[in-house]
């Protein structure tokens, strides 16, 4: 079948809670292995603990060396996809970010993922039905939201990183895409958001609802399933129609 994931084997970031997990958990029960790379190394919700087609393992993004360690105990044996997750964000008034702040951002939204899927290639390129890199950028790489500003320039980063590597290695089995979230209930979600902002925010969405990780991480399943064999350099934006909307 198309979107069934058994016998597939990948790794997906920032998988403690929030996305990630979500991610994580709706691949694992489409019959995928699923190994989670975060700081905590570990499940916030016990349930997702206990699942047969889950591993937690810890892993500091911004170590290189480690990240290494954690890449070779992963795909030792195959490696069929990766899911760029992990990320931060930091919310205030543009002239007020730190050149540290801003590094930290870029550091962890765009460098680590880009170390990450240089690391994951050579499995990828051995994956029996191509190997799938997706992104998680935002929809902040499209739209200008204030005070986010590094934040939004990481996401647009990671577009054009996305259809560079797409291009670049689409010639050793590896397709790349990235999935634009618009807002979905996350802890960092939480940190940048205030009542105001949420009204704001819901008014601007056409379905005038917050976004269920499990429909984003739908997204995810269909793209490294065999329905996204065809499917590369391609961003898709799951934001109940925020991006559309001109009024």
């Amino acid at each position: 079948m198309h979107f069934d994931l058994a016998g597939k084997v990948g790794i997906v970031t920032g998988t403690s809670s929030g996305i990630g997990a979500g991610i994580a958990a709706v691949l694992a029960e489409s019959g995928a292995r699923v190994i989670g790379l975060s700081r905590t190394g570990a499940f916030k919700d016990p349930s997702l603990a206990s699942h047969p087609n889950l591993t937690q393992v810890r892993a500091d993004l911004l170590d290189p060396d480690a990240l290494a360690e954690a890449v070779n105990k992963a795909a030792a044996d195959r490696l069929d996809f990766l899911v760029n997750n992990a990320g931060m964000n930091i919310r205030k008034k543009a002239a007020e970010f730190s050149d540290d702040e801003f590094m930290s951002i870029q550091r962890l939204n765009v460098l680590a993922p880009f170390r990450l899927a240089v690391l994951c290639r050579p499995g990828l390129a051995k994956a029996p039905d191509r190997g799938r890199i997706v992104n998680i950028a935002s929809v902040g790489a499209h739209l200008g939201i204030a005070e986010v500003a590094p934040y939004c320039a990481s996401k647009g980063a990671v577009l054009a990183m996305t259809r560079s590597l797409a291009t670049e290695w689409a010639g050793d089995n590896i397709n790349v895409c990235s999935i634009s979230p618009g807002w979905f209930p996350s802890e960092m979600t939480r940190q940048v958001m205030d009542e105001e902002r949420i009204g704001k925010i819901l008014a601007r969405i056409p379905l005038h609802a917050f976004g269920d990780v499990r429909d984003l991480a739908a997204a995810a399943a269909f793209l490294v399933s065999g329905a996204g064999r065809y499917i590369t350099g391609q961003d898709f934006v799951v934001d109940g129609g925020a991006l559309a909307a001109a009024y």
